[in-house]
């Protein structure tokens, strides 16, 4: 599978259509030019959410950082985001299970909710204004599913030590009033506005020294010592080592045969009246092939996403938004007859994903200290997270085993 983007002619208009309800009043970051050609440590190419976390990190370990982005930062596939920080994975662990062994599939599982932790533990340090908050999740199955698939799933996550409990239908329904065959509750995710948190990071990243340009970084020029690269500018930028965070636009000297590129769809109504949501705020997502889920928000709307396909066009995209809005209200009502379905904010996006739906994260095959972060299906932010720190450890010279399992050039395991 392969992206049909071209990386030169797509900008932050075609990786999202509509308008979501982030970033409120907030100032973004200024970007300054270059007015010569300068040396660093770690250049990042991409200032959305994964380039902010990686910038971040990597600012504050001390080394000299400098990010690029040919355009505002934040304002493509990141305000697009419906930010819900989930550790349990698109990829049930049962399925990799299948494809990789349970041990290796559970310890997966297991770094995915660790960065989550992490993630929490770094907002709250820097006091981030991005309007986190922890949630529990609830998993719950399709309209016409049963609870044995479910019941299967929770007992492996169980024999991995992960936390959650099970839910029958009658549990769900007098304890959350959603009329499903099942549920799993789980602990330990997040929801939050992804564009004050990557400006936030953004901002922390460049207090710790790191620095931030309007440029469009368009050859890379890789050797054993270096990375000189191009920009659209007179100047050149070189660096120890280059990130590419280039969000859903990968360069087609990357590539990956796991790799393709979607479209997904959301809204977020009108704020509701506090006895329209349901108790506990969970993040809902659904055991289904179109991907249903829900979130609600701090002023009290509910958002829900879905009805995902392979349209990758951005004027088929925005075609669809009409038929895809009708989908999510229909199926919002199906899930929560309470609910006020009064569209607010309307928006689509392209996304990543990969075969086992596990990110792209580490060298780029032939490229010497060239790195990437792709491919993150539906847990971008905690997938970002765990880049910024694999990508981190790279760049210093640090390789860990379980690295290998988000290797670009990883083999297919459907064959």
């Amino acid at each position: 599978m392969s992206s049909s983007l071209d990386p030169d002619l797509t900008g932050q208009k075609d990786l999202r259509g509509g308008m979501s309800p982030w970033g409120g009043a907030a100032a973004h970051p200024h970007r300054g030019r270059l007015t010569e050609s300068i040396k660093t440590d770690v250049l990042i190419v991409g200032g959305g959410i994964t380039g902010s976390l990686a910038a971040q990190h990597l600012a504050a370990l001390g080394m000299d950082v400098c990010v690029v982005d040919r355009e505002q930062p934040g304002l493509g596939s990141t305000t697009a985001s419906t930010a819900m920080l989930q550790w349990e994975i698109d990829c049930p662990l049962a399925e990799l299970t299948n494809y990789y062994g349970f041990d290796q599939a559970a310890s997966i599982y297991r770094r995915s909710l660790a960065a989550v932790q992490g993630l929490t533990g770094l907002v709250q340090s820097l006091q981030i204004p991005c309007l986190y908050r922890p949630r529990s999740t609830l998993y719950i199955t399709s309209d016409d599913g049963s609870s044995s698939e479910l019941l299967a799933e929770y007992d492996l996550r169980q024999r991995a030590g992960l936390p959650g409990q099970f839910l029958q239908h009658r549990d769900l329904l007098s304890n959350f009033g959603i009329d499903r065959a099942a549920a799993i509750l789980s602990p330990g995710s997040a929801d939050a506005d992804p564009l004050l948190l990557s400006w936030g990071l953004l901002k922390t990243a460049i207090g710790q020294g790191a620095k931030l340009i309007d440029a469009m970084a368009t050859a890379y020029h890789a050797s054993s010592n270096a990375v000189v690269v191009e920009t659209d500018g007179a100047f050149v930028i070189e660096a120890r080592h280059v990130i590419l965070a280039t969000g859903y636009v990968m360069p087609d000297f990357v590539g990956s045969a796991l790799h393709s590129t979607a479209s997904s769809w959301a809204i977020a109504t009108e704020p509701q009246r506090d006895e329209n949501l349901w108790p506990g705020g969970e993040l809902i997502w659904e055991a289904s092939e179109s991907y249903l889920y829900a979130r609600t928000t701090r002023d009290g709307r509910i958002i829900i996403g879905g009805g995902d396909d392979e349209t990758v066009d951005p004027a088929a995209r925005d075609a669809k938004s009409p038929e895809k809005e009708a989908f999510l209200i229909d199926s919002l009502r199906r899930l929560w007859p309470a609910a006020d379905p009064t569209i607010a904010y309307s928006w689509s996006g392209a996304f990543g994903e990969t075969e086992d739906g596990l990110p792209l994260i580490g060298e780029v095959p032939g490229y010497p200290r060239m790195l990437a972060a792709y491919g993150y299906g539906g847990n971008g932010i905690t997938f970002s997270f765990m880049a910024s720190r694999i990508l981190a450890a790279l760049c210093g010279g640090q390789r860990e085993s379980w690295f290998d399992a988000f290797a670009l050039d990883r083999p297919s395991p459907i064959g």
